[in-house]
């Protein structure tokens, strides 16, 4: 079996494109990848989006895709599976290319929420979940994350302060991200004094509506290219049930952990020799639930390693490097194209100020919902 690479990237700065429309985000960032990597041809795109259906009344993006590019007739097709879209996109090129039926598979993410009213986009809260019994009697996912949170605090005597250190390191990784959404740095009183969103969640402790656009180009050894490329050495999916409370213990994100376990293995690579990681936080408590439930902390120990600079760009294992979903942003359909652009750009040595010195082995982490699914993506150094 030969190897799978990702061969170039490009990343669209996230915000609120008001003067861009879906298809033009998508365009964009699937043309300066090819443009970056010397590419004028792929065998397969595939397009990793959730909401364009429903906000922008726009499905066949891969069609479009194709069109946009100037390649009509390539196979072109979606592929959504909530918060982890964008891994099982990865999943499916790499699929294609280790099979034979695919050289170079180019995966875009995209979402645009700008189109979205504040209502909409809070009443689809929980399409990850289940909106038969959820959505239809008005609970969002921000509530059931207030619940997690709440049980964490409880069963491992953790503040708030202690939970709110993950936004202010992502913050302070994404004040020198050119493509963050929220490129400042924050305080402790600052999310403290934030409004709740559900209590005890505050403002500052998830994320915004955003739009962006990212892309990967995932190629066998063959192709020629004009960039540096890494290998993708370990792929691991998993489900769980979708509403946390119908789960045995609903802060343990058992998808996440069965995910994890099974990229390391196809990877052949233990936690130790992982650098750096890309964590799926759009909820302060995903972050130290995400690194318990991956076996990088010990249970009710990660804000502890956080209080000791553990998970900072300087720190034993980086985390979120660019700012993660807090700082960087969270265009859903998107998010996980950027987290393995992001990795890319850390193990090439591309990742300017936010540079983590000695990454050969990354790994990328996404969920969809409260942990409904979960996908890890093990990148390495050639």
């Amino acid at each position: 079996m030969g190897n799978v690479y990702i061969g170039g990237v490009s990343l669209t700065k996230v915000g609120e494109h008001w003067d861009k429309s879906l298809e033009n985000l998508l365009s964009e960032s699937a043309v300066k990848c090819l443009d970056a990597s010397s590419v004028s041809h792929v065998d397969q795109i595939i397009v990793s989006n959730l909401f364009g259906e429903v906000f922008q009344e726009q499905a066949n993006l891969g069609s479009i895709a194709a069109e946009e590019l100037g390649l009509s007739g390539v196979p072109a097709y979606r592929v959504e599976a909530g918060g982890v879209s964008s891994l099982y996109a990865l999943a499916a090129a790499y699929q294609a290319v280790v099979s034979g039926q695919a050289n170079s598979v180019l995966v875009v993410g995209v979402e645009k929420m700008s189109d979205a009213s504040a209502e909409e986009i809070n009443s689809l809260s929980v399409a990850e979940e289940r909106c038969d019994y959820l959505g239809k009697i008005g609970v969002t996912v921000s509530a059931e994350a207030s619940l997690l949170y709440k049980e964490y605090m409880r069963r491992y005597r953790v503040s708030q302060e202690e939970i709110a250190l993950f936004p202010i390191m992502d913050h302070e990784h994404g004040s020198t991200s050119s493509h963050a959404q929220f490129p400042f740095k924050i305080k402790l009183e600052n999310i403290l004094d934030s409004p709740y969103v559900a209590e005890p969640i505050r403002r500052l402790e998830t994320t915004a509506p955003a739009d962006g656009a990212a892309a990967v180009l995932i190629c066998d050894g063959d192709v020629k290219l004009s960039s540096p490329r890494c290998l993708i050495s370990g792929l691991g999916f998993a489900t769980d049930y979708p509403v946390p409370t119908d789960r045995e213990d609903p802060i343990e994100l058992r998808a996440l952990k069965i995910a994890v376990e099974k990229a390391l293995k196809m990877a052949k690579v233990t936690r130790s020799d992982v650098r750096m990681l890309e964590l799926y936080d759009c909820f302060s408590i995903l972050a130290p639930l995400s690194l318990e439930a991956s076996g990088f902390a010990p249970a009710g120990m990660a804000c502890k390693y956080a209080a000791k600079e553990a998970y900072t760009l300087s720190g034993q294992t980086p985390v979120n490097t660019f700012g993660g979903l807090k700082a960087r942003g969270h265009p859903i359909g998107a998010t996980g194209v950027y987290q393995l652009a992001e990795a890319y750009l850390q193990i090439t040595e591309q990742a300017g100020k936010n540079q983590v010195y000695g990454v050969k082995t990354a790994m990328v982490q996404s969920l969809a919902g409260l942990g409904a699914g979960a996908g890890a993506v093990v990148l390495e150094a050639e």
